[in-house]
């Protein structure tokens, strides 16, 4: 099944790629600058960092991640990020986010 393209915040995109009730994988793709407004949801997240370069906040942490880099982000703790070089993050949230169906 192919999910449709939507649009997120200025900037960036997201398209679910696999789901099923326990878990979903997404691709978010950000221009230069484009940000990932703070936020909070109860499902645990990981976040992969295909290519650019981000930095995030989680709860009262910064974290500065290029290609390669990952980071998870356990249910209910805010957070955000900004991107400082374009590029594209692979999410994975457990269990699924059917807000984003």
């Amino acid at each position: 099944m192919t999910y449709p393209v939507v649009p997120t915040d200025p900037g960036v995109t997201r398209q679910v790629l696999a789901e099923n009730p326990d878990l979903m994988v997404v691709v978010f793709r950000f221009q230069d600058g484009a940000e990932g407004k703070l936020h909070d949801h109860p499902h645990v997240q990981s976040t992969y960092v295909e290519s650019g370069r981000f930095t995030f906040v989680v709860g009262d942490t910064e974290h500065d991640l290029g290609p390669g880099d990952s980071v998870v982000i356990p249910s209910g703790v805010r957070h955000g990020c900004t991107c400082r070089e374009a590029g594209t993050l692979i999410d994975t949230f457990t269990p699924r986010r059917d807000d984003f169906l």
